[in-house]
């Protein structure tokens, strides 16, 4: 979703995968979605990054909407049954697509996640499938001005 001049929310186009993502601010992302399309993958940047066996950090990442049987899957895992709080780490272990070149995301690469970058997942989990959007408002704790922010990021710092 973005806004408009006038401060209305658009459905932004899908992509077919996160290489045919447009990068925040180009021409593709101001454009109209197509009429009858949703957007179903949203890019984000995780504020630490996920450390893979090499000790390469990679904090752009894509994650899908869930289906109905992303939600309710988890619930027959074992693990889950064993302990609910695990739910979240299998549930998001199906809807991200990608972290930086990983592209084979499961639980156990979700687990390895420093506990911010897990907070801040399951945060942008609620937002694009309960709320539709990415943006929150927020109050500057020093000028106590307000501002809207995307959580998805577009630019280093931003998540």
């Amino acid at each position: 979703m973005r806004r408009t001049g006038s401060g209305a929310l658009l459905a932004d186009s899908p992509s077919a995968g996160p290489e045919e993502a447009a990068p925040p601010g180009s021409a593709a992302d101001a454009a109209p979605p197509a009429p009858g399309r949703i957007r179903t993958e949203y890019e984000f940047e995780l504020p630490r990054g996920y450390v893979d066996d090499a000790g390469t950090i990679h904090r752009q990442g894509t994650m899908r909407l869930a289906t109905a049987r992303d939600e309710l899957s988890p619930l027959a895992d074992l693990r889950v049954k064993e302990n609910p709080a695990y739910l979240s780490v299998v549930l998001l272990g199906l809807v991200v697509t990608r972290i930086g070149a990983v592209t084979t995301i499961h639980a156990g690469v979700i687990e390895q996640l420093f506990a911010s970058d897990l907070a801040f997942l399951q945060d942008f989990y609620q937002r694009i499938n309960a709320e539709g959007h990415t943006r929150a408002a927020v109050t500057c704790p020093s000028c106590e001005a307000a501002f809207e922010i995307d959580l998805a990021g577009g630019r280093l710092g931003e998540s």
